[in-house]
């Protein structure tokens, strides 16, 4: 009997590994599987509560696997989940969104501090901007372009529209960019499907809001150092310099651990999320870095891109950030799918199943359509009444059908394409049985 325990509970911890590893955990632990580790396994954990937290899993899974191979197998699983869902090309979509979102943001900023003219120093600022744009643009560009818009948006009394259509364009486009973010982490997990597009879109506004203002408190003090710190408190010098850094980091890990953890639309532990922000940290400088020769190289001094330089140097460092983001999640999810926790678990359960319902019902729609034209090619029915009770299938079957497939399965559910379809049919017949009752109406006055 205890042999027999411990085999069902082998059972059960072989069955949560992901089908890529068992080939591997069948050749490493193979004997002692099927002679002595269900044995030991079942009789460690005989009596003992299911272990808790990732390491404990791990622990209870990989016991004989080597730390090597293990660590070769999440890289493994990385990189191909980063091959699969086109994580280069996601990069540049939310780096090109990130973009679009920075010109409108200034000038609504610009607009608002124009109402606090008697607080600010205004002319400075603008003196600045024009400073800047002299060397991203020509003095013709200048001159007629960027110097009559600051002299508008900065007197914000007599342009508030400015300022509202800026914060509006900037609010979409940059949770645009984070809505990449979030349905990228949710498919990487399997989840795609849990959560509807109206709050993944409520969802990555929030986000976006809280990110815009941690960023503007948070960003100058990173670029500045700790020397603007230390000019604000002369007394703290020393514990801040020693601090600085440190806490700047640990709020980093903070912030992206908070953003893989809200992503996921089950809710998992928060520590958990960890590995994949510290990967994502680590990235970020390794990319930085590598981006600064490459622009110092390329970019800086005569160079063949111009104008463009400044806003391709831009575009390329928020590319190299949201492609370090995206990485950092693929190794959360790889984590995930080797020692899975409770709500990923039975949420990718979910959505596989409602993905079998979805596919078990186009099945049967195509095999009752090909059953209705038969019968309407052999005379039985007419083109109306076939339209008639398709049109009735598809108001049966309302949304239960859709395919979670992220937001293009989702928008199908507001107005479904065979809706539109059976729609014009439904015209068609219509109009086909009008002429019909037309032409029967002549031939009785003709007779």
């Amino acid at each position: 009997m205890p042999v027999d325990r411990g085999h069902k509970r082998r059972i059960r911890l072989i069955d949560v590994v992901p089908h890529q590893w068992r080939s591997l955990v069948g050749h490493g632990v193979s004997a002692g599987c099927h002679d002595g580790y269900g044995k030991q396994v079942g009789a460690g954990t005989e009596g003992r509560e299911r272990p808790h937290g990732r390491l404990g899993r791990a622990k209870a899974l990989y016991r004989n696997l080597p730390k090597r191979t293990v660590a070769w197998l999440l890289l493994k699983d990385t990189v191909g989940s980063c091959m699969r869902y086109r994580v280069i090309g996601l990069a540049a979509e939310a780096a090109f969104f990130s973009l679009l979102s920075l010109p409108p943001l200034l000038l609504g900023l610009l607009g608002l501090l124009g109402y606090f003219d008697s607080f600010i120093d205004m002319e400075t600022i603008r003196s600045n901007i024009l400073e800047a744009s002299e060397k991203v643009l020509t003095e013709k560009g200048v001159n007629q372009l960027v110097r009559p818009l600051l002299d508008d948006v900065i007197d914000g009394s007599t342009r508030p529209d400015i300022i509202s259509l800026g914060f509006g364009i900037a609010l979409w486009s940059g949770s645009r960019a984070v809505n990449v973010f979030i349905d990228t982490i949710t498919v990487m997990y399997g989840l795609d499907g849990l959560r509807g597009i109206v709050k993944t879109r409520l969802l990555a506004f929030l986000l976006y809001i809280v990110g815009l203002v941690i960023g503007v408190v948070a960003l100058p003090l990173m670029v500045a150092g700790p020397e603007a710190v230390v000019s604000l408190v002369p007394q703290s010098g020393g514990v801040v310099r020693g601090l600085y850094w440190p806490v700047v980091v640990v709020l980093s890990v903070a912030f992206l651990t908070t953003l893989y953890h809200v992503s996921v639309p089950v809710r998992s532990p928060w520590r958990e999320d960890m590995p994949g922000a510290l990967v994502a940290l680590g990235m970020w400088l390794l990319c930085s870095f590598a981006l600064r020769i490459y622009l110092v190289n390329t970019i800086e001094g005569p160079t063949i891109y111009g104008s463009l330089a400044a806003p391709l140097a831009a575009l390329l460092w928020m590319g190299v950030s949201a492609f370090a983001v995206l990485v950092g999640a693929a190794v959360n999810a790889a984590f995930d799918r080797v020692w899975p926790s409770v709500a990923t678990e039975s949420g990718r359960a979910e959505t596989a199943r409602a993905r079998e319902e979805a596919a078990a019902q186009i099945v049967a729609e195509a095999a009752a359509e090909r059953v209705a034209r038969t019968r309407g090619l052999d005379g039985d029915s007419s083109e109306e009444e076939w339209t008639e009770g398709r049109e009735r299938e598809w108001e049966d079957d309302g949304e239960e059908g859709a395919r979670p497939d992220g937001a293009g399965g989702r928008w199908t559910r507001f107005l479904p394409v065979e809706s539109v379809g059976g729609r014009i049919r439904r015209l068609r017949g219509r109009r086909n049985g009008a002429d019909r009752r037309v032409d029967a109406g002549a031939d009785r006055d003709s007779r």
